[in-house]
């Protein structure tokens, strides 16, 4: 099944002009972007810190010429459309003036890797990207953009460079940058001459006089766009302005006579050549077919959430059938709808969903329309659907005492299968009602997890889409409901939720089958499912909150931030600088580089920047107090916004009850949101502070930690089966410390601080697939420093850089990675023809064992303490995961036996080569409990 956008089929297969009259009547329109122009653009609008994968990949470029385009597709409804790009080597530029685009600084080194990948997406969603050996993609744009308006086109031009200016016609229209990613200005013949006072036609001669600094094309000295545009008004042209150069008069007359030769090389060199041989003429360029499962793909190696690919598929002609490998027809869903009334769903459960009528292999499919989070929920409808195709929907609050009997007890029946998409939340849902949910034997979101980890989106019309190739779509109905895209189809809510509850059960027949292939099917059944009710109970009990405390904060470091902001301005006030927002880039580059003079950071496209790296940097460069009070105001603002959000969330009960999700990680690590509880800050004592908000509550005695030491290291020395590594571990010494006195060849007494760091920060970057380079930026070292080390460390641990090698090797053969417990990843680009989707996949296929086996280790140990502590008919009861860390809430008389407890069970988890070591602590708050 093809989706399409609302426009006329445009393709001409043979490549010739298209008219009006393939159009439909519409007249065809044609977008032409400038590929690294934009992309540039994307690249300095966007933080590059706030956008790259867990393995190292920046994606911020990406991400920004994604959203210009799908801005442009939405507005602008072109029917035909490219992208140029430059090529690397000389073009006849370069070989006319050596100095062409000479002193341009330096590529930001994240940029360059971003390009193909862009240049990937174009291909992948059906954009033709253009270029032509020794031209720019400005003469690819010219060339294309003449053909358009041979051919009657209207023609747009997405470009950051001037220089296409002089391509604006009637027909043809630049869509310039303005101030923000979203801005493009709308340069026509009319407000190209408001701009610069000249027509488009004349914008060339123009450029020629005033000089391009991008382009190292150096002006007439003394002459701007205001005086070349009254020469060129007064003489009509360039090539009249030369042909009348002796009657121009004062300095800057003298100054074009003296420049005259350069500025006749920037006439030439400025001209688009618009006959640039191409493969594709612009009869080609119609937007193809997007392949749906490639760009699913890309999107989830890129770590991208779904709003911007649900934006995308909007605008692009998505084939379904591709994407499905299925032939594209939307088969509906058996559903016999019932709903019950007073009395009814009794008997409906008896003759339909007795034990004898549900199997394993033939389970219920049950849906929800419900809301939940923060621990507790609340259901307003519930539906069934059996394998003989029977359904019922009922609202729950209106049932009476026997139905509300016989559906407790049918949902409480462990012997009664029953599959459901987001298990969790059903829990949380039906237990708000005073429901338990046994005999889960499938939860869809979690079993498509483990069959792709790598996505980035499992809601159900997605899944449904993808694996049975048919349609469930969202309707706003007053609250959000998924109806069954039949045509014709009228049936009300009801319908729509059982719909969903027989998809879901044919859903989870595929999943299963295809986990069975893949070899999850025991993670799903032994190790996530069972542990949904364990977070299940987490969530619902919460962690204490001393709210008074918590405000104390909040007004400390709102005042600390206050008190940063006023010792500023008095800073600068002595230097006669007037006070700034703080929290304006634009206003502090003025301050720091302009008043001040302080020396200029790394150079960005809107001047240099004043990231923290940069104002850290400025600390150790100059004894002014500004840059260090700017860090301080950072550190008190985030303080502070930190804990305005946990006050945010602390619930009537007194108490946090945070969101933990099983299907983000790709490596099966657990997170946290609403609010995000592994990330409260640690590293500095004031942010530790903010730990102790959180203590033991009544009835309970202490909070107890307990985590895994160096657990990843003891992973990657059990699966490399590096002697010396494992050596290491059973030294009795500090690990780092006889890490690093084997490397350097010294004593473990000789091993000062920063030896220790170092080999620590190489242990863990290797852990995670850190390259030289990124391993040089963690330690502020020079690449080949870094390089040395890493040399060093693998001559002393051969072992580890086998394992390694062997690692990614493995991968390239069978397609996946897997953890110790058989969590597989599967990574189709380590074979991709892109280097730099290859080498993404390369580091995922690093870090992906030693990161997975520690969370499968992990999320063992809490099934384990929590079936032991129930076994124990201990009170006591687990409340927080955080990485390698458990929190617990000990009852009164149970700490030594629940530390006992813990210690074994976790220290148990799995048979390493080495002990997985484990620490505790005790105290009030989970500050104090630190160890």
């Amino acid at each position: 099944m093809v989706t399409k956008r609302e426009t006329p089929d445009q393709t001409n297969r043979a490549g010739t002009a298209p008219t009006a009259s393939d159009s439909g009547g519409r007249r065809p329109r044609l977008l032409l972007l400038d590929g690294h122009s934009m992309a540039f653009r994307a690249f300095f609008a966007l933080p590059v810190e706030n956008f790259g994968t867990s393995t190292g990949q920046s994606t911020n470029a990406i991400y920004g010429f994604a959203s210009m385009l799908v801005k442009l597709l939405r507005e602008e409804e072109p029917t035909h459309v490219a992208v140029a790009w430059d090529l690397s080597g000389p073009t006849f530029r370069d070989e006319e003036y050596e100095g062409y685009k000479g002193g341009r600084s330096e590529t930001p080194p994240e940029f360059p890797a971003q390009v193909p990948l862009t240049q990937d997406l174009m291909r992948l969603i059906g954009v033709a990207n253009l270029s032509a050996p020794g031209y720019e993609a400005d003469d690819v744009i010219a060339t294309l953009a003449h053909q358009g308006g041979e051919a009657g086109m209207e023609v747009l031009i997405a470009s950051g460079d001037r220089d296409a200016f002089q391509l604006v016609t009637g027909d043809c229209t630049v869509l310039y940058p303005g101030r923000s990613l979203s801005d493009l200005k709308r340069m026509t013949p009319e407000a190209v001459e408001d701009k610069y006072g000249v027509p488009p036609e004349r914008y060339r001669d123009l450029a020629a006089l005033v000089g391009e600094k991008a382009d190292n094309l150096p002006g007439v000295p003394g002459v701007g766009p205001k005086t070349a545009a009254k020469w060129i008004t007064k003489f009509g042209s360039l090539d009249e302005l030369v042909a009348h150069a002796d009657e121009l008069t004062g300095k800057a007359g003298q100054n074009f006579r003296d420049h005259l030769d350069d500025v006749l090389r920037n006439m030439r060199l400025n001209l688009l050549a618009n006959d640039v041989e191409l493969e594709t003429g612009v009869g080609d360029l119609t937007l193809g077919e997007a392949d749906r499962a490639g760009v699913d793909a890309l999107f989830d190696n890129l770590e991208f959430a779904s709003n911007l690919r649900e934006r995308l598929y909007g605008v692009i002609n998505v084939d379904e059938a591709a994407a499905q490998g299925e032939s594209g027809a939307a088969e509906g869903f058996e559903v016999d709808l019932t709903v019950p009334g007073t009395g009814g769903l009794t008997a409906w459960l008896a003759e339909h969903a007795a034990p004898e009528a549900l199997t394993t292999a033939a389970p219920a499919g049950l849906a929800l329309e419900a809301t939940w989070g923060r621990g507790t929920g609340r259901v307003d409808a519930l539906a069934i659907s059996v394998p003989s195709g029977a359904a019922a929907a009922v609202d729950p609050t209106a049932l009476d005492a026997a139905d509300t009997e016989a559906l407790a007890a049918f949902l409480a029946d462990p012997d009664r299968p029953k599959v459901v998409h987001e298990y969790k939340g059903a829990l949380l849902a039906l237990g708000a009602h005073g429901w338990d949910l046994a005999g889960t034997r499938c939860d869809t979101a979690l079993a498509a997890y483990l069959a792709q980890p790598g996505q980035r989106r499992f809601d159900l019309p997605d899944l449904v889409r993808r694996y049975l190739g048919r349609e469930l779509e969202e309707e706003s109905t007053g609250q959000t409901q998924l109806t069954l895209d039949v045509e014709g189809s009228d049936e009300g809510p009801q319908h729509a939720l059982a719909v969903r509850a027989a998809a879901t059960r044919d859903l989870a027949a595929v999943l299963v089958a295809e986990l069975d292939k893949r070899g999850g099917s025991q993670l799903l059944t032994d190790l996530e499912l069972p542990l949904v009710d364990v977070l299940a109970k987490m969530e619902r009990a919460g962690i204490a909150a001393d709210l008074p405390y918590l405000e104390e904060l909040q007004a400390e470091f709102a005042a600390a931030a206050r008190q940063a902001e006023e010792q500023a301005h008095e800073v600068v006030k002595k230097d006669g600088v007037e006070a700034f927002n703080l929290g304006s880039p634009k206003q502090l580059q003025k301050v720091l580089f302009e008043d001040l003079g302080l020396p200029r950071t790394k150079k960005i496209k809107t001047g240099y920047t004043t990231d923290a790296s940069a104002l850290a940097w400025l600390a150790t460069q100059t004894d002014h107090e500004l840059p260090a009070l700017l860090l301080r105001h950072r550190d008190q603002t985030k303080l502070r916004t930190t804990v305005e959000g946990l006050i945010k969330t602390v619930a009537d009960d007194g108490r946090i009850h945070t969101t933990f999700n099983q299907t983000v990680a790709a490596t099966g690590r657990l997170s946290s949101t609403d609010p995000n509880l592994q990330n409260i800050p640690v590293r500095t004592d004031v942010g530790r502070r903010i730990r102790r908000a959180f203590v033991v509550g009544e009835g309970y005695q202490e909070l107890m930690t307990a985590d895994y030491s160096q657990i990843e290291l003891r992973i990657m020395a059990h699966l490399s089966g590096e002697q010396a590594l494992i050596d290491a571990f059973n030294s009795g010494y500090d690990f780092h410390a006889q890490m690093a006195a084997q490397v350097f060849g010294i004593g473990v007494e000789e091993v000062d601080g920063e030896a220790r760091s170092k080999i620590k920060a190489m242990s863990y970057g290797l852990a995670y697939g850190l390259s030289a380079y990124g391993l040089s930026q963690q330690l502020d070292i020079q690449p080949d420093e870094a390089r040395r080390l890493m040399d060093d460390y693998f001559a002393e641990f051969g072992g580890v850089r086998d394992y390694l090698q062997a690692v990614v090797e493995q991968a390239r053969r069978d397609g996946y990675t897997e953890t110790t417990l058989g969590r597989r990843r599967y990574l189709p680009d380590l074979t991709s023809d892109n280097r730099q989707r290859r080498e993404m996949a390369e580091r995922m296929a690093l870090n992906a064992p030693i990161q997975g086996s520690a969370a499968d280790i992990i999320k063992v140990a809490m099934l384990k303490v929590d079936a032991a502590l129930s076994a124990s008919d201990l009170a006591s009861r687990v409340l927080l995961q955080v990485h390698d860390e458990l929190v617990v809430e000990v009852a009164p008389g149970e700490r030594e036996e629940v530390e006992k407890l813990v210690t074994h069970e976790m220290g148990s988890a799995y048979d390493l080569r080495v002990p997985l070591a484990v620490s505790v602590g005790g105290g009030p708050n989970w500050h104090d409990a630190a160890h």
